[in-house]
C-alpha cells in the first residue's frame, strides 16, 4: 500500500469517473438537508473536485413536487467551475428511479448517486436507503433503472451508489452488494462507508474492509466515513487505496479542509476568515430561499462556524444563544460584527 506522503500527493490528481474527468480526488459527500447548491459551491471554492447534492426523493421528482424540482434540483452555473456536480437520489421503486434519473439528466447534472446507506428510519421504512442492503435484488433493479434513465444531452451520465458495509455490526452485505451493482447494474463507482447502518456515525470505520473492496471491485471506490481532519483523510486514503475520498461531517463549517488537502493550506482559518465565510453563507442562503426562510434555515449552520472562532466556552455559548434567537438576519449580522473585542476581528 502507498505511504501517507505518497497518497497525499495523489489526492490532487485528476481521475476518471465513467466519461467524466474529475480534477482531484477530494469530494463533498451528500449531506441530508444541507447539501444544496450553495453548500456545494462553497466546497468547490475551496478545492473540492466534485460535489454531491443532499438526497432527493425519487417519488417527489416523479410526481413533480414543486419545492423538490425547483429548489433541490437547482444547479447553479457557478458550481460547474470546480468540477462535476452529482445529484443523489433515494427510492426503492425502479420505475420511479428511472423517471427521476431522466429528470436529473434533463436539469443538467453531470452524474447521479443513489443512496443505499441512509440509516434514518423514515427513509428505511419506505424500503430505500440502507433498507436496500436487505433486498439486494431490488437494489440491483433500482440501480439498473437509474443507469437506464440517466441519459442527458451529452450521453449517459455515470451512476454511483453510496453504501454502508451492512445493516448491523459485523455484516458485510454492502460489500457483497457492491460487486453486483457494478457487474449487473452497470454503476460506475461505489461510495463506501465502512460502518454498519446500525451504528450510524459512531465507532471506528472498518478501513480494512474498504481496502478489500478496493482490491476486488472492478470499479473505483470512493471512501467516506470518519474523515474528520486532514491527517485522518490522508491516512485512510493511503491504507485503503481508494480512488477518492468524500468529506461529510468534517466539512461542515470547515471548507478550509478542502484547501488543506488539495491546495496545501497549512494553517487554520483566522476568526476573521470564519466570520467572512459565514457572511458569504448568509448571503447565498438569502439568494436561495429569501430572507424569511433563510433566517430559520441558517440556525443549524451557526454552531459549525462558532466552533472555529477561538472563543472561550461561556462566550461561545452566549453568542450561540443570541444567534439562535435572532428573528432577522440583520440582527445576526450585528451580533457577528459586535462579537467579543478580544478576538480583534475585522469583518
Amino acid at each position: 500500500m502507498a505511504s501517507v506522503a505518497t497518497s497525499a500527493d495523489r489526492l490532487t490528481e485528476a481521475w476518471e469517473l465513467g466519461p467524466l474527468r474529475v480534477p482531484n480526488r477530494v469530494l463533498l459527500a451528500p449531506l441530508a438537508g444541507i447539501g444544496n447548491w450553495f453548500v456545494r459551491l462553497q466546497a468547490k471554492r475551496y478545492g473540492a473536485g466534485m460535489a454531491v447534492s443532499e438526497m432527493v426523493s425519487t417519488h417527489a421528482i416523479h410526481y413533480g413536487n414543486e419545492k423538490t424540482c425547483v429548489e433541490m434540483l437547482r444547479i447553479d452555473p457557478r458550481e460547474r467551475v470546480g468540477g462535476p456536480v452529482s445529484i443523489q437520489l433515494f427510492g426503492a421503486d425502479p420505475a420511479m428511479m428511472r423517471s427521476a434519473a431522466a429528470r436529473v439528466a434533463e436539469v443538467g447534472a453531470d452524474a447521479i448517486d443513489i443512496n443505499m446507506g441512509c440509516p434514518v428510519a423514515k427513509v428505511c421504512k419506505t424500503g430505500a436507503g440502507a433498507a436496500l442492503l436487505a433486498d439486494p435484488d431490488r437494489a440491483v433493479a433500482v440501480a439498473r433503472a437509474a443507469v437506464e434513465g440517466a441519459v442527458g444531452g451529452q450521453g449517459a451520465l455515470p451512476v454511483t451508489v453510496k453504501l454502508r458495509s451492512g445493516l448491523r455490526a459485523g455484516e458485510t452485505s454492502g460489500f457483497d452488494l457492491a460487486r453486483r451493482l457494478v457487474e449487473e447494474a452497470g454503476v460506475a463507482a461505489i461510495a463506501f462507508h465502512p460502518r454498519s447502518a446500525a451504528v450510524q456515525h459512531r465507532g471506528v470505520p472498518d478501513y480494512t474492509l474498504a481496502a478489500r473492496l478496493v482490491e476486488s471491485l472492478g470499479a473505483p471506490v470512493i471512501l467516506t466515513g470518519g474523515l474528520g481532519d486532514a491527517a485522518r483523510v490522508r491516512e485512510a486514503f493511503a491504507v485503503t487505496g481508494a480512488s477518492a475520498v468524500m468529506l461529510a461531517r468534517g466539512a461542515l463549517g470547515n471548507p478550509w479542509l478542502f484547501a488543506e488537502l488539495v491546495a496545501g493550506r497549512e494553517r487554520a482559518p483566522t476568526p476573521a476568515e470564519v466570520v467572512e465565510e459565514l457572511h458569504w453563507t448568509i448571503e447565498r442562503a438569502v439568494e436561495h430561499l429569501g430572507e424569511p426562510r433563510a433566517t430559520r434555515y441558517l440556525r443549524k449552520f451557526y454552531p459549525w462556524y462558532l466552533a472555529r472562532l477561538q472563543m472561550d466556552a461561556p462566550s461561545a455559548k452566549h453568542l450561540q444563544a443570541q444567534l439562535q434567537q435572532s428573528e432577522t438576519l440583520g440582527e445576526v449580522r450585528q451580533l457577528l460584527q459586535a462579537r467579543p473585542a478580544a478576538l480583534a476581528l475585522a469583518v
